[in-house]
């Protein structure tokens, strides 16, 4: 994997091969929109267990197959610099880089300090819903790569910690953990428009435009003007 240059914001999407469609249409929003150099690689479970960085038993009760292999971004950034993580279930409506603003070097993590009590108790794909703290804060993070706070997420941690350690932020202390504003992390079906009428980043976190059930939930229809040209694509070759 080439390291991304001193100009460009790494953005590192979660890959999951169910939703090849969902990560190409994050990835050409994003593109789309960018006003400054971006670089863009996915976490894809299958690479990092072929080269060593992964090898934690599959969960069942993981929805994605990168519910942990995110937590390996600050290691694949040699602890260096900043990086966002987020999930591919995502629509980027306006230019990411603008995230760039809200860098705090005191901080280890920023992200948005969610209170997501979903009231369903089925996820989209079928799996159980379960309520927890700081429930979707690890969808779209900050990342301060070189924070002493972060380079506590060495493979090691995230092959052996509990997905409560990890998604939780137990790994870091509470005041190093920002927070960043809901426009980049609208969730579909629990915020609204009164409290961000134009949100930079939808998260399509109870099911996409992609499954069936879904078709007509908010943003659909942009979500879809950016799938029509791309689900022909071959999947993603991480290099």
């Amino acid at each position: 994997m080439t390291m991304p240059s001193r100009s460009e914001l790494p953005i590192f999407i979660g890959y999951d091969s169910r939703e090849d469609v969902a990560y190409r249409v994050a990835r050409r929003s994003i593109e789309r929109h960018a006003r400054n150099p971006v670089y863009i690689q996915p976490i894809e479970q299958r690479y990092m267990r072929a080269v060593g960085l992964y090898w934690r038993p599959d969960d069942p009760l993981s929805s994605t197959e990168f519910s942990f292999t995110r937590f390996l971004v600050p290691y694949l950034c040699e602890y260096q610099g900043w990086a966002v993580f987020m999930d591919c279930d995502f629509l980027v409506r306006h230019d990411l880089t603008q995230i760039w603003r809200y860098v705090d070097e005191s901080k280890a993590v920023l992200c948005v300090n969610h209170d997501y009590r979903p009231t369903e108790t089925v996820k989209m794909d079928g799996k159980a819903q379960h309520q927890y703290p700081r429930k979707n804060w690890s969808s779209f993070m900050l990342l301060n790569c070189s924070h002493p706070e972060t380079k506590r997420l060495t493979p090691e941690i995230v092959n052996t910690e509990t997905g409560k350690y990890l998604h939780q932020f137990q790994w870091c202390a509470d005041e190093y953990i920002g927070e960043l504003p809901i426009t980049f992390n609208y969730l579909e079906g629990w915020h609204n428009k009164d409290q961000e009428p134009d949100p930079v980043c939808v998260h399509f976190t109870r099911g996409g435009p992609w499954f069936s059930g879904y078709q007509n939930v908010e943003y659909a229809d942009e979500w879809r003007s950016f799938a029509s040209p791309v689900t022909q694509i071959a999947p993603p070759v991480t290099q």
